[in-house]
């Protein structure tokens, strides 16, 4: 039960507070500690694909270990000095782990920007949330990285985190928020991390499996609630599932072009290298700025669901336990 309220009181505090910039987080430490080790191991390990694999497999370990055992270690620590200390630091935590109200707050401002700011802006705004090249992009343009942006870490950010969270508490939740920071820093399929961030992105893929899927079907039951598309959504989820490189990027994705009724991905350039991704979705109309907004309601209501659910079967299991 303690789980239970420290997660409901973590989703609280990011709800109003989000992503402050003055308050300490546990992902920028992971960061400098993930670049840190990097750099540590490649000055060890030959510059061979062999080597190089199992570099990165510490690099794994080294990395989401930690995250978990000094989160452990923090709590009971806090927990011996009194509990109700062990109980706000681990609806901290909790609250860590969470980014909807920073995903919801941070497309808005892509959203503001187009309809007041123009263009420039919007790339400039949309630029901070996505890994794309987004200096040539066009207002629809702009408008479907925001919109893929928010389908996809609806799952990433609210509730893949939500799911560890109810499964192992906050240790569990800040090891998933190290594994996903690992794949977003080395997990890329280029000459420099073919090799080395290999395990980072097979093990992002474990962890995103069930929650990814879970997602989804949260999502199609959230268009049908908030008026969207839900047959819709549930259709080209069906249909477009998987296609994407990734076994779970296009969930979500696919789910939220659906009850949109918007086409997305397709080819985009990051770096300067055009990526052929295939087109998710119809294009029954095209992209408009207010999908934003759309995308925005669908990602809060299938949070809300996400914990409804969660919470109800970690509840049951409590009862029959």
């Amino acid at each position: 039960m303690r789980i239970l309220l420290a997660v409901g009181l973590g989703c609280l505090l990011d709800l109003v507070l989000g992503d402050p910039l003055w308050m300490p987080h546990p992902v920028r430490w992971m960061g400098r500690w993930i670049a840190w080790l990097e750099r540590a191991l490649r000055r060890r390990f030959p510059d061979t694909p062999k080597s190089l694999r199992a570099a990165g497999c510490l690099l794994a370990v080294g990395t989401v270990l930690p995250a978990g055992l000094l989160c452990w270690g923090a709590l009971s620590l806090a927990g011996r000095l009194h509990p109700l200390a062990g109980f706000l630091l681990e609806s901290w935590v909790c609250c860590q782990c969470l980014a909807a109200r920073s995903l919801a707050s941070e497309s808005l401002a892509v959203l503001h920007a187009l309809k007041t700011e123009g263009l420039p802006a919007a790339r400039r705004a949309v630029g901070r949330i996505v890994g794309r090249d987004t200096q040539n992009l066009d207002e629809a343009g702009v408008t479907r990285a925001a919109v893929e942006t928010v389908a996809e870490n609806t799952s990433d950010g609210v509730v893949a985190p939500l799911f560890w969270l109810l499964v192992g508490g906050a240790p569990l939740g800040l090891c998933y928020k190290a594994v996903n920071t690992l794949d977003s820093m080395v997990g890329y399929r280029n000459e420099r991390y073919l090799d080395f961030g290999r395990c980072s992105a097979r093990l992002d893929d474990l962890a995103n499996w069930l929650p990814a899927r879970l997602a989804a079907l949260l999502m199609i039951l959230a268009a049908f609630l908030i008026g969207e598309d839900g047959r819709g959504a549930a259709a080209i989820w069906r249909r477009d599932r998987r296609k994407h490189p990734s076994p779970n990027s296009a969930q979500t994705e696919s789910a939220c072009a659906g009850a949109l009724g918007v086409q997305l991905a397709g080819p985009a350039y990051y770096g300067g290298v055009l990526h052929e991704k295939p087109t998710l979705g119809d294009c029954r109309r095209p992209i408009c700025p207010q999908d934003i907004w759309r995308a925005v309601k669908l990602m809060w209501g299938t949070s809300f669901l996400a914990l409804a659910a969660f919470g109800a079967v970690r509840l049951l299991l409590i009862w029959l336990w």
